[in-house]
Order: C-alpha cells, then structure tokens, then sequence
C-alpha cells in the first residue's frame, strides 16, 4: 500500500524478507537496536515534521479569520487540504515516537488510528483532484463558474471525499473483526496499518487497489492540464495571463500525485534492497519517508499558501500584526 505509512511497510518489508521464526518485536528491536541511529531518526522526524504543522496551523488559523476564504470553493478546497495534511503529519509523529520508543499498546487501540490514517492519505490525493478540476471550471468554462463552483457544493464533495477514503479502512477493519482470533485481537503491538490486514493476499489487493486509484487520478490531473494549457494558448491578455498560472498550479498538484505514485513503490524498491544489507535499507527507507511523505505535504502551503495573492497577502499580514504586537508588549513591559 502507500508508502506514507512508512512504518507499517517498513515492518512489513521486514516480516517478508526476514526469518519466519522471528516475531515481530524481535524484529523491531534488531532494527533498533542502535540507540544513536534511533535518536538521529526521532530528531530528524521533529525538525521535518514541526515546521510544517506550524505553517499549516498558521495557515489553517488564517483560513477561519477570512470570511473570503471561507465561502469560495477553491479556498475551501484548500483549508481542507491543509487540515488533512495536519492529521496525517501530527499522527504520523506519532506513531514515528512511539515505535522507537518501544511502545506497544492494545490492538484495539490501534485500529481507530490506522482507520485516521489510511482515511487521510486517501483523502490527499482525491482533495488535489476537486481542486484541479475547479481550477479547471474556472478556466474552461469561466461563465458557469460562478454557477457550479459553489460554497455548497464545495462542502458536499468533502463529504464525498471522506465517504470514498472511509471506504478501504472499515472494509479492513471488517475483515479484520470477522476473520482474526480472539487473541490476536487482544495482544499488544506497534501501531501500524498492517495489523489490520495480516493476510498477504489482502495486502497485495489493497496495494493494487490502491495504485489503480492513483493512475486514475494522475490521468484525471494530466486532462485538466491539457485543457488548461489549450485554454493558455487561445486566450490573450488577463485571460492569457490566470490561463498560465492555472497551468502552473495544476503542475505543481501533479507533482503532488508524483510524489505520492513513488511513494506507492517506495516498500517495493526498498525490499529488494534489505535483501543485500540491512543497514543500506535502514537508510533508504528513511530517506524516502522524508523525500516523499513529508515532502509531499509541504507542495500544498506553496501552491496556495505562498503563490495566491490573496493568501499571501493575508498570510504576510497576519505575521506582521503579530510582530507588531508581541514588539508593543515587550516595550510596554520594559
């Protein structure tokens, strides 16, 4: 499945190439066992992580304060970008700490956190369609724009957005409560998605589910572009000019689904390589979680956060009102 559960794949990569005597906490703690790798990692995790969950909470705080914001649909498209990138980054901590800090917790506990998460990572890459395909109506047809783009409407594809990534989790988990014993669903684990889908075959079908999704949605993304692009190249003057950054948009959201399709063949690649040396793969896993899980999270503030005029602006303002304050209160209590 997606490489964003990093740690889920990682394990599993483990529990496939690995001893079939070995259990999965010796297998844990062998991965583990050097203290000084396991504290660079967590630290390494925080520096990447934090700073993106401070930006998006800033961005999302800036979301609520604009009414502006809150009733056009690409804006709403946005906020709702952000708030899943903000689960997805602060569970995915999470799970990072408590995994090497040896943390087991009751299975049961960790389905509600596997559900979230394979929920949100679903989510991703179906809210960067809606947004493309705004874009797309804005664009292609701006006179029935106004007409089809709608707060309402808006708020009724997020449902559907959310219906859709619900829909493999609680099947999973379904699954799981039919088919697993008593006792495997009463033990203590590391928290990570694959326990809620112990047989390989599951495994194997969600993964080509899932990367099935993605090639639908990259094809999806790359019609948009085309179109705007023919739009760019019809049009003159301002129209030319929002055709282009229509275009560049839709480029980076691309990127986006790129980052997540080699996210999607990350485990792959890195189980041939723990074939030949452990430590070769202990390193290119890791790399790949901040190259493309974390990575990926950080195209959508610069899509919008950064390149909209309207959020920039708004964003810039924010900053230096809150500078100006903490100034005045510093001097007055000096």
């Amino acid at each position: 499945m997606s490489c964003v559960f990093w740690l889920s794949n990682f394990l599993s990569a483990v529990h496939t190439m690995a001893s079939p005597n070995a259990s999965g906490y010796e297998q844990m703690r062998l991965i583990q066992a050097d203290p000084v790798r396991r504290s660079i990692s967590v630290s390494l995790t925080q520096v990447f992580v934090w700073p993106f969950v401070y930006l998006i909470f800033l961005m999302l705080l800036i979301f609520s304060k604009k009414e502006t914001f809150r009733t056009e649909t690409r804006y709403i498209l946005f906020g709702h970008s952000l708030l899943v990138d903000l689960i997805f980054l602060c569970l995915t901590d999470i799970v990072v700490v408590l995994s090497y800090c040896f943390v087991v917790i009751p299975l049961r506990f960790c389905i509600p956190i596997c559900m979230l998460l394979g929920a949100v990572t679903a989510c991703a890459p179906l809210t960067i369609v809606a947004m493309c395909m705004e874009r797309y109506v804005a664009i292609c047809m701006p006179l029935r724009h106004h007409a089809i783009s709608t707060s309402r409407r808006a708020l009724i594809v997020i449902l559907m957005i959310w219906i859709l990534s619900s829909i493999n989790p609680f099947v999973d988990m379904f699954i799981l409560i039919s088919t697993a014993s008593r006792e495997y669903l009463s033990q203590l684990t590391y928290c990570h998605y694959e326990i809620m889908v112990p047989e390989k075959m599951h495994q194997f079908a969600r993964g080509m589910l899932y990367i099935v999704g993605l090639v639908v949605i990259l094809t999806a993304e790359v019609y948009c572009y085309v179109m705007i692009y023919l739009a760019a190249r019809a049009a003159s003057g301002d129209n030319k000019k929002s055709a282009s950054k229509g275009q560049r948009t839709i480029s980076l959201h691309i990127l986006q689904l790129v980052l997540c399709t080699v996210e999607v063949m990350c485990p792959y690649i890195e189980a041939v390589v723990m074939q030949y040396d452990i430590n070769i793969y202990l390193i290119v896993r890791y790399a790949n979680f901040l190259a493309f899980s974390i990575t990926s999270r950080a195209v959508s503030p610069l899509v919008y956060g950064f390149r909209d005029e309207k959020f920039h602006t708004a964003l810039i303002y924010y900053i230096r009102c809150k500078n100006n304050t903490i100034s005045s209160d510093t001097i007055k209590q000096s």
